[in-house]
């Protein structure tokens, strides 16, 4: 950080002052979007852009209250993680998931965990589906509905820790879905066992993840790379996602019955 940046903290935190606080609030008003426009993927459409960016200038402002310049952290990645939650938190009150949806998705969760425990790796689509006895058509279309309600996305392990506009890089558990079942794990460990998983994905679910996260591509440009559907890299982004969440979180019950 800037020796003049610094010192704008270190005033506002002092004088309290509205005029540093706008100041603040429009330097940083880009992360709100950035994160709000991640976030807005695959949402319901009844769910609007400016009402994210809403819940998420929320975050900001708590951001900025609490912040520590002393602490030696980058504002921003401090930042995303409250505007992030802040959003989040709004859009679980809204709770729009239907309890049969909510009951495959913790079916899938549960196959996942049991196939992968069996195999020694993230089971494909076809021994999933048979697993759950339903085809794979009918599989995809659960990752679809899904979708619409599944707020875990791999930028939430990946955040930026320099000063410039947040990138998609393996830094940082955030997932607030998850955190606190990986507060006794160190990040390198979980760092290892996230990039284990995606080596065992399938090169067009891998190919996304680095396009998407690592590319920053949005999943329109993916779907013309990939020669399919945005809605059919939506579903992938979905399956990729659910996936190696229940791949991290079956890594993090082995530790616990180590401990």
């Amino acid at each position: 950080m800037h020796e003049d940046e610094i010192r704008m903290w270190k005033k506002y935190k002092r004088t309290k002052s509205q005029a540093i606080h706008e100041e603040i609030v429009k330097k940083y008003l880009y992360l709100v979007k950035y994160v709000a426009g991640r976030v807005a993927i695959g949402l319901p459409p009844n769910v609007e852009f400016n009402d994210l960016v809403s819940y998420g200038i929320l975050g900001l402002f708590d951001a900025i209250s609490k912040y520590d310049v002393s602490q030696g952290n980058k504002f921003e990645t401090y930042a995303v993680s409250r505007i992030r939650g802040s959003i989040m938190d709004e859009l679980r009150k809204l709770d729009w998931a239907p309890r049969l949806l909510r009951k495959k998705a913790r079916e899938i969760d549960k196959k996942c965990k049991e196939l992968e425990e069996k195999f020694g790796r993230i089971a494909t689509d076809v021994e999933l589906a048979k697993a759950l006895n339903i085809s794979t058509d009918e599989l995809n279309s659960i990752y679809s509905d899904l979708n619409s309600t599944t707020f875990l996305s791999l930028d939430e392990v990946w955040q930026n820790d320099d000063g410039n506009k947040p990138i998609s890089r393996l830094q940082t558990i955030e997932d607030s879905l998850i955190t606190n079942q990986f507060n006794y794990v160190h990040q390198s460990e979980v760092k290892e066992f996230l990039a284990d998983a995606i080596d065992q994905l399938p090169e067009k679910e891998k190919l996304v993840v680095v396009l998407y996260y690592y590319e920053n591509l949005t999943l329109r440009e993916i779907g013309e790379i990939l020669d399919v559907s945005e809605s059919r890299v939506c579903q992938i982004h979905t399956k990729v996602v659910t996936r190696l969440r229940s791949h991290l979180m079956k890594k993090v019950g082995e530790i616990t019955l180590e401990a």
